[in-house]
């Protein structure tokens, strides 16, 4: 069953502060294994001038993908989740992630679509920091592939 157009700009609760650590930011600069000194090292972070270590740009999706979870649960939206697939992210940055940032996230549901009987969510998450500034914006593509025929 298509998903309720309806639901076609709801936008859901901020999610509570999330801290933006050095450790964590470390941990997945290595994990994505993107050496930039920036991202460990904060004299090297100083030297492009920011005041601390700045986490890689895909860094966020990880507290935007969680705070989407409430769009994905939402029982009035009644996706079937099971049969989600990511279908692209996208990341427009007004300044960098930087440790120390207090984080949260607004998701809003930009689009909904049917496509050869998947269904296509759009989400926007806009993150914001502690003085409630725009940090960057996610948009996220999730697909519903269509039930099998029996």
């Amino acid at each position: 069953m298509a998903l309720d157009q309806s639901f076609v700009g709801r936008t859901y609760p901020p999610t509570p502060a999330y801290e933006v650590g050095r450790e964590k930011i470390r941990e997945f600069a290595e994990a994505v294994g993107d050496a930039n000194p920036a991202y460990v090292d904060a004299e090297a972070a100083r030297a492009l001038g920011h005041a601390d270590v700045i986490a890689p740009p895909t860094f966020v999706f990880s507290i935007t993908y969680r705070a989407a979870g409430a769009v994905v649960q939402d029982p009035q939206l009644g996706l079937d989740y099971s049969r989600v697939v990511h279908g692209d992210q996208k990341f427009s940055y007004v300044r960098p992630v930087r440790a120390g940032d207090r984080l949260t996230v607004t998701s809003t549901i930009e689009g909904i679509k049917s496509l050869a009987g998947n269904d296509v969510l759009d989400i926007r998450g806009d993150v914001y920091d502690e003085a409630g500034e725009l940090v960057v914006t996610a948009l996220t593509k999730l697909v519903a592939r269509a039930a099998e025929e029996a």
